[in-house]
């Protein structure tokens, strides 16, 4: 079950925290970046039943998000407070989602996933390296 929740876990990463720290932090698009990839992933995998997460692989990949946030100022409260807010997830989802749309794929429909996520795989791509087909 906690390899389940990792990829889960990660994909929280994808919040705000309020006040000039999260106005900051949300700026910093090479982590953001990063982040809506392994929210792409992380969704791609819990609703294509052909694929499945490289959990180690995305933990890792987060652990140097965050490592990068460290580098750049940012204090374990403000990455915390970043990871768990509510309205800077949901852009984030709306981010996602554009992305999926952008490739011909539906966050609400489960074959799209697939189709998107074996060419993600295919592709070598960021989201892709957190996939593997079943």
């Amino acid at each position: 079950m906690r390899k389940m929740t990792t990829l889960a876990l990660a994909a929280t990463l994808v919040g705000g925290f309020g006040g000039a720290a999260a106005a900051d932090l949300s700026k910093e698009g090479d982590i953001n970046a990063g982040l809506m990839a392994v929210a792409a992933a992380d969704k791609i995998r819990r609703e294509c039943s052909a694929i499945s997460g490289r959990l180690w692989v995305a933990r890792s990949y987060v652990n140097t998000l965050t490592d990068m946030a460290r580098d750049r100022g940012y204090s374990e409260a403000e990455i915390d407070a970043y990871i768990n807010d509510r309205a800077e997830k949901a852009k984030m989802r709306e981010r996602r989602n554009a992305y999926f749309k952008s490739k011909g794929a539906s966050n609400l429909d489960p074959e799209s996933l697939c189709t998107l996520g074996r060419a993600e795989i295919a592709g070598q791509t960021q989201i892709g390296a957190f996939l593997k087909a079943k």
